[in-house]
């Protein structure tokens, strides 16, 4: 059954599990696994992570923090509950199946 699944992401840190995941433990091929922001602008996510977090008191310019960020999967296959459980455990705070 074909069917795209997308998990949004408060962090890029997240999106980046979110794909390795799917990639390695549910065997889609890379080119059916897409990121992009959630709305026009470019960003990193709604909070910073992993390189975004800085210990300096008033961090560089860099990283913008705008909106989230979406992980979309072309999925053909059988088990799309597995792409889900996958998203949701490298912390997707919502999926959709259209």
């Amino acid at each position: 059954m074909e069917s795209t699944i997308v998990g949004e992401f408060d962090t890029r840190r997240g999106a980046e599990l979110a794909v390795e995941h799917v990639v390695q433990e549910c065997g889609v091929p890379r080119s059916d696994v897409f990121v992009q922001p959630v709305g026009g602008a470019n960003t990193a996510g709604t909070r910073p992570s992993g390189p975004d977090v800085k210990s300096a008191p008033a961090p560089e310019g860099g990283a913008k923090l705008d909106g989230l960020i979406e992980v979309s999967v072309d999925f053909h296959g059988d088990a799309p509950e597995r792409i889900v459980d996958a998203l949701r455990s490298a912390g997707a705070r919502a999926v959709r199946t259209t």
